[in-house]
C-alpha cells in the first residue's frame, strides 16, 4: 500500500557522481523536486558537506541553511536536500564566495570559484529561436 513518492534513498543506490563512500551509512539525502533532474542534480547537504566541507554532519548544514546563508541563482535556499544542477550558481554572501556546478572530465560534479560579477549571469544554451 504506497501511498505516493519514495521518501527515503539509500546509499548504494545514490548516484556514483556524488562520490559517497560505501561504509558512510545506510541512507544518502534525497534530492526534493525542484528545477533538476535527481539523477543531474547535487544536493545542497553534499555541497556543504562533503564538497565545501564547510560542515561535519547533517545537523550543522541544517543549521547554516536555516541562518539563510546559502543562496542557490541569487535566491535564499533552506531546503536541505534543494537539488542544484549543471551551471548553477551557489553563493554564500558571508565569505564573499561564489561557485558554479560544472562537469569535470569524468562526468562529476565539480564546484568552479568565480568572481562577483559572473555570478550575476546564468550560463544557457539556446537551443530554438522562433520568428
Amino acid at each position: 500500500m504506497a501511498r505516493g513518492l519514495k521518501k527515503h534513498l539509500k546509499r548504494l543506490n545514490a548516484p556514483k557522481h556524488w562520490m559517497l563512500n560505501k561504509l558512510g551509512g545506510a541512507f544518502a539525502p534525497k534530492p526534493s523536486s525542484g528545477p533538476h533532474k535527481a539523477r543531474e542534480c547535487l544536493p545542497l547537504i553534499l555541497i556543504l558537506r562533503n564538497k565545501l566541507k564547510y560542515a561535519l554532519t547533517y545537523r550543522e548544514v541544517i543549521a547554516i541553511l536555516m541562518q539563510r546563508h546559502v543562496m542557490v541563482d541569487a535566491k535564499v535556499r533552506t531546503d536541505k536536500t534543494y537539488p542544484a544542477g549543471f551551471m548553477d550558481v551557489v553563493s554564500i554572501p558571508k565569505t564573499n564566495e561564489n561557485f558554479r556546478l560544472l562537469y569535470d572530465t569524468k562526468g562529476r560534479f565539480r564546484l568552479h570559484s568565480i568572481k562577483d560579477e559572473e555570478a550575476k549571469f546564468k550560463l544557457c544554451k539556446v537551443r530554438n529561436v522562433q520568428f
